[in-house]
């Protein structure tokens, strides 16, 4: 009996570590790296769709990790498992907010207005600092009010 008690309190000893560990490195920032990415509502290819991705690019938040799956949040608040071979670590944004956004030549409300991205565009997310992020959509790029866009800052 004594041999079991410690075997169980070996096992439970061994297993703090590793979950501790495996929930250290989230939250992060991913975005989508296929076309299409079925959203479950479990870890696993059993568990039904919620939603189906048709949006390369959509910045997601990894909030936590099991396996080769993660529960992501995105930009709408909606959580859901995706596979992890469907994300990438390259940064990503959406415009937020409900009018046509100014993308600038400098990060400051002086610089020149180069174009302006309407709410629901996706596009990379470079270099943030001092409230504004560098924001490209294809061929454009520019500075952008950091506020602006979701993906950016601490997840």
């Amino acid at each position: 009996m004594k041999h079991l008690i410690r075997l169980a309190a070996l096992v439970a000893l061994a297993t703090v570590p590793l979950t501790a560990h495996a929930e250290e490195d989230v939250p992060y920032w991913v975005s989508l790296r296929a076309d299409e990415a079925n959203m479950r509502v479990g870890p696993s290819e059993v568990y039904p769709i919620e939603w189906v991705y048709q949006r390369k690019g959509l910045p997601l938040k990894v909030v936590r990790k099991l396996s080769g799956w993660r529960l992501v949040e995105d930009p709408d608040g909606a959580r859901g498992w995706i596979v992890s071979r469907f994300l990438t670590l390259e940064r990503s944004a959406i415009v937020i907010g409900d009018e046509p956004v100014a993308i600038r030549a400098e990060p400051s409300r002086k610089g020149k207005l180069l174009w302006r991205a309407e709410p629901g565009v996706t596009g990379s997310l470079g270099d943030c600092a001092d409230g504004w992020c560098r924001f490209a959509v294809g061929e454009k790029s520019g500075w952008m009010a950091a506020h602006l866009l979701w993906g950016t800052g601490e997840p």
